[in-house]
């Protein structure tokens, strides 16, 4: 009896974290830049009563063995990194990645994280950042005469001074790309983190070997 109720709180677990990350995928239908994990089960060990390709008593050799199973167990959540959809927007600071790739930011205490979340603002410095107010990488900072943001697809940033004549270049913006993007890890605030599954961040311009281009004001839903 202990063993049957085992087997089944095996399943009612692995049915209640079904649940959850459906709910949260759902939850973050309308994230910039989510994507949905699906959920990865496998059976447990198997109990063997009676094995196949020994002489039952009745001299007939049985084809099939008698196991019983132990339950199932949540093995892994895998991400589903299918491009989403590109929707416009008023803001010339947001981009959308069309293609594979990660923007980089910099966290207050110097790592990086990873995201396909698109929408930047400046802060009081002129920085490029987050919501969070991380730092879009390699650093972009628009000067305060600054009327007009353009980004190219590949990912070269510049702007139109007030003057309305000077053009100025503030950098080429870097996308991060990984082997196993499905190992990143998950970590809140639309981010990502770099896992020994997903293997090491290896940086390429937009466009370039496979990478993905950059639309500006748009932005992945």
């Amino acid at each position: 009896m202990n063993k049957t109720l085992r087997t089944a709180a095996t399943g009612l677990t692995a049915q209640s974290r079904y649940v959850e990350i459906i709910a949260n995928n759902l939850a973050n239908v309308n994230t910039t830049g989510f994507k949905k994990v699906r959920p990865e089960f496998q059976d447990l060990l198997y109990e063997t009563l009676k094995p196949a390709g020994g002489v039952a008593r009745t001299g007939v050799e049985p084809q099939n063995e008698v196991q019983v199973g132990s339950g199932v167990d949540l093995t892994a959540t895998r991400k589903i990194l299918l491009q989403g959809d590109i929707e416009q927007t008023d803001n010339q600071l947001d981009m959308a990645i069309n293609g594979d790739g990660f923007f980089i930011l910099q966290k207050p205490d110097n790592t990086y994280a990873y995201t396909r979340d698109g929408s930047f603002s400046v802060d009081r410095n002129g920085d490029v950042v987050t919501a969070q107010g991380y730092m879009l990488q390699p650093g972009f900072s628009i000067p305060e005469d600054a009327i007009q943001v353009n980004i190219t697809r590949d990912g070269v940033m510049s702007v139109l001074l007030e003057n309305g004549v000077d053009e100025q270049t503030l950098g080429q913006l870097e996308l991060a790309r990984f082997i196993n993007p499905a190992g990143l890890r998950a970590v809140g605030d639309n981010l990502f983190a770099e896992t020994p599954a997903s293997g090491s961040a290896y940086f390429d311009q937009p466009g370039f070997n496979n990478t993905g281009e950059i639309i500006q004001s748009h932005l992945e839903v």
